[in-house]
């Protein structure tokens, strides 16, 4: 049994499918690890959402941004745009709800004691260890789960807090940890949110830092896989493994085996 991870798939079916057929990916035998934001930009969101569905048990999803801001938009808790255009063929389609149902149960983070690994959409913060991080997003799990959810979504927009209290609660302690968890690049050097800079770091200023270089996090002695970030582009280290090659820039979709000591890439061309 293989376990392969991808990054950001954001619509763009086909270059999803060459990447299957290049792994040679079985459903029945093998295990895909999705980095999240399945919708939005590329023409097929409501191709891939159906796709990544019917696999089942073989393909475990993380929730990333994007595909919260669907369910908030489904939610009618934000107004629809043109910037998210790509987005209205899964809200018109008749099995809308059953799909989007299925993505309100997804999960914000998956470990795997296996392959001793992480999976996340943004990152987690160096403060937390895997458990920490798990219990974290099944706080936010369980209220997207629950019959108050569409409140959430309306409430998980905003840039603050920006650092992480114990003494946090409510929908400012959720909304931290969806922050976290689906929008986070760099940090201050006391270790707070900053969503200034989304290009590479060492375009940023000098007291943001990305958020897997801090020494010593709590989260050491795990491998972190994870997306989101596309100008970071594909790096691939013992600690973390950034997957978001810009699949719909045109540039990559990429896929790395998780489950062998030195970690296997295969790419193929993004969105035409």
């Amino acid at each position: 049994m293989a376990i392969y991870a991808i990054g950001d798939i954001q619509g763009c079916y086909d270059p999803l499918r060459g990447l299957l057929d290049a792994i040679r990916f079985d459903p029945d035998t093998d295990t895909l690890w999705l980095t999240g934001d399945l919708v939005n930009r590329g023409p097929k969101s409501l191709k891939t959402v159906r796709f990544v569905k019917s696999l089942g048990d073989s393909a475990i999803t993380v929730l990333g941004n994007h595909d919260l801001h669907l369910l908030a938009l489904a939610a009618r808790q934000v107004r629809y745009g043109n910037r998210f255009k790509s987005l209205k063929k899964i809200l018109k389609a008749k099995n809308s709800d059953e799909l989007l149902d299925w993505m309100r149960h997804l999960p914000l983070a998956h470990y795997d004691e296996s392959v001793n690994t992480l999976l996340v959409h943004a990152g987690t913060h160096p403060n937390w260890s895997v458990n920490k991080t798990l219990a974290r997003a099944a706080e936010v799990e369980d209220a997207l789960r629950g019959d108050e959810y569409q409140t959430l979504l309306g409430k998980m927009y905003g840039n603050s807090p920006t650092h992480w209290s114990n003494d946090l609660s409510g929908y400012k302690r959720l909304r931290f940890i969806i922050n976290c968890l689906t929008r986070m690049r760099m940090l201050t050097r006391k270790r707070h949110l900053n969503f200034s800079h989304s290009a590479a770091p060492f375009r940023a200023r000098k007291n943001l830092h990305p958020w897997f270089e801090f020494a010593d996090p709590a989260w050491a002695g795990t491998r972190i896989v994870f997306g989101h970030w596309s100008a970071l582009g594909l790096i691939v280290m013992p600690e973390y493994v950034s997957l978001d090659t810009g699949c719909v820039w045109g540039r990559q979709l990429t896929a790395v085996r998780l489950d062998k000591r030195l970690p296997r890439v295969m790419q193929v061309a993004g969105q035409a």
